[in-house]
């Protein structure tokens, strides 16, 4: 099944709670907590205490992004608050796998994500653990920004490598830019989950929007 991950990030924090609900109304499959250390994302965002406020406020899977130098320091905290996924980065940490099998340990999904420059050939032989991959089509750091240009030929590479290391049953999940008007094009070149932060919480019609990026 094809999902729609908003990121809270672009939310209304002052009411956070509301608009959870709102997506959850609106056919948002996951909710995308995106957590920044200001070092390896100039950003500095939210923690495991908004993970905990949020759990009893939805039955959403809970999908967090480490954009963090040392993200193992947080796999337990963000489990005890109610993950029930954490992708991290590569570049944070060019060899993986141990920490891979350390979120399997913890009963959560297993996510890596890649940065647009950085080759996807550095994830080859990486990636026999991993549920989900999340190809990055912004630099992390801020939302409302344009989606990387050629995007569509990065997310079928990315498609294309899982396939090689025989993962085409893990999730490829795209993050940065995803609105309506690209969200055909992302799907069609092999994405199956799509995070989208600004252009849902900013829509006039959430319900509507995420329709059009679901396809309908």
């Amino acid at each position: 099944m094809f999902k729609l991950a908003p990121s809270v990030l672009a939310a209304d924090l002052s009411r956070l709670g509301e608009e959870v609900a709102g997506v959850e109304k609106a056919g948002a499959h996951l909710i995308h907590i995106d957590v920044m250390d200001g070092h390896f994302a100039p950003n500095l965002t939210l923690g495991p205490a908004l993970v905990r406020a949020l759990r009893p406020l939805t039955r959403l899977y809970f999908d967090v992004h480490l954009m963090l130098d040392r993200p193992e320091e947080f796999f337990e905290p963000f489990a005890r608050a109610g993950a029930n996924g954490i992708t991290f980065h590569v570049e944070a940490r060019p060899e993986p796998e141990a920490l891979l099998e350390r979120l399997g340990a913890l009963g959560l999904g297993r996510g890596l994500a890649i940065n647009p420059e950085t080759p996807l050939e550095s994830l080859s032989g990486r990636l026999e653990r991993v549920d989900c991959l999340l190809a990055m089509t912004v630099r992390p750091g801020f939302g409302g920004q344009p989606i990387v240009p050629g995007f569509e030929g990065r997310v079928a590479g990315a498609g294309a490598l899982l396939a090689r290391e025989g993962k085409a049953g893990a999730i490829l999940e795209v993050d940065g830019g995803v609105r309506p008007g690209n969200a055909a094009a992302l799907r069609q070149a092999g994405a199956r989950a799509l995070v989208a932060g600004t252009s849902l919480f900013g829509a006039a019609d959430m319900a509507a929007a995420i329709r059009a990026m679901k396809g309908g």
